[in-house]
């Protein structure tokens, strides 16, 4: 678990990193972390991505990068092997698009896919081939696929939400809209990297299907639109979805993080109106009550810190003020769902490390100096 942003060692640093830069904490106690999370062979399996392994530990070094240049050989030696499990990685995905499989999550998704990567690459080698190769890749997942005589989104996966393939849960699989496993997760890479001035062939056209997409789907509210989970193929065949009401309005799959997902998206492709569209969307689900009582944990996946670190990110971007209106209730209101107990998590997703620091942005009301958030996709 060192090697894990997630739940481990890596991400726990990755607080004490930000403190340091900032003078809230000292570098000699982010270095003991930084030496716990690297004290073991670091991974560059198949099976690792932003979350695990090398270019979790790679996430970690950069955003650690002083002045002294104390990283740099161990940056280089992790991007050399990144670079070439991206190319990996790309090459199997494209073979199975070209045998008109269906994808998992752990193909593309922001935790341990091709998305996640790219975050890193986009950050650190933006010019790579190893970046341009991907992002073609993701133009390729949003083209549709024949499946048993039928069309399904390039991105539509053969299992459940949970990973499961038993016939009893969403037979057929299903199209995520989270960020975390779904395709707002390459929306906003896609967002991201066109805002960098990084493109491939197809860029613009694949933003256009993900938000025509989300188009399709969001549902009206008296608060403004949501958006559901997933999509199940009775979905896709009545055309209707069968979530009655929005669900807990976290980062991973709610509002907060399709609705920045969107506002990035309309910004890197200059338009207003949709940008208005989602911001309203954002604004409206952190004012209804009956959306944020939902809430009832602080950490950045499921709860507060993440809605908050969505929320500072959006402000900055919007096209009104009144995000920055409402963000010292929010902040009071992630203060509240922080108090810490005994043996809490101190993980970086669920526990204490993630909380710390979106009370961190509140607190100094200035982005991060690490760049932490950025695997979140938000920044």
């Amino acid at each position: 678990m060192a090697q894990s942003l997630a739940k481990g060692t890596a991400g726990i640093a990755l607080a004490h990193i930000e403190r340091a830069h900032t003078h809230a904490g000292t570098w000699r106690r982010a270095h003991t972390w930084i030496k716990h999370a690297t004290a073991t062979d670091i991974s560059a399996a198949d099976s690792t991505g932003l979350f695990l392994g090398a270019p979790a530990i790679a996430f970690m070094l950069t955003a650690a990068t002083c002045s002294d240049g104390r990283y740099t050989h161990a940056l280089t030696t992790l991007d050399r092997h990144i670079h070439q499990l991206a190319h990996r990685r790309v090459r199997t995905a494209m073979a199975r698009i070209s045998r008109g499989d269906l994808p998992t999550f752990g193909e593309y998704d922001l935790f341990y896919g091709l998305t996640g990567i790219g975050v890193y690459l986009l950050h650190s080698s933006p010019h790579s081939s190893a970046l341009e190769r991907l992002l073609a890749y993701i133009v390729a997942l949003t083209r549709p696929l024949r499946v048993d005589g039928g069309e399904l989104p390039g991105w539509w996966v053969h299992h459940d939400p949970h990973g499961r393939t038993s016939t009893g849960h969403h037979p057929g699989g299903h199209a995520n809209l989270g960020v975390a496993h779904g395709i707002t997760g390459p929306l906003l890479l896609l967002s991201q990297a066109a805002r960098h001035h990084v493109t491939v062939d197809g860029h613009c056209e694949a933003v256009a299907t993900i938000l025509a997409w989300l188009d399709s789907w969001w549902q009206d509210s008296a608060t403004g639109p949501w958006w559901p989970e997933h999509i199940s193929r009775n979905d896709l065949h009545t055309g209707r979805s069968s979530q009655r009401g929005s669900a807990r309005p976290s980062w991973c799959y709610g509002t907060p993080g399709i609705a920045r997902a969107g506002q990035l998206a309309a910004i890197a492709t200059a338009d207003p109106t949709r940008q208005r569209f989602y911001e309203d969307a954002f604004y409206g689900c952190l004012t209804d009550p009956a959306q944020t009582s939902k809430l009832g944990s602080a950490g950045l996946c499921h709860g507060w810190a993440g809605v908050y670190q969505s929320a500072w990110r959006a402000a900055r971007d919007a096209t009104t003020p009144r995000f920055t209106a409402i963000l010292p209730r929010l902040a009071d209101t992630l203060v509240e769902h922080a108090v810490p107990a005994d043996g809490a998590d101190p993980s970086l997703l669920d526990g204490s490390a993630g909380t710390i620091l979106a009370l961190h942005t509140a607190s100094l009301d200035a982005p991060p100096i690490s760049g932490w958030d950025a695997c979140l996709l938000i920044d």
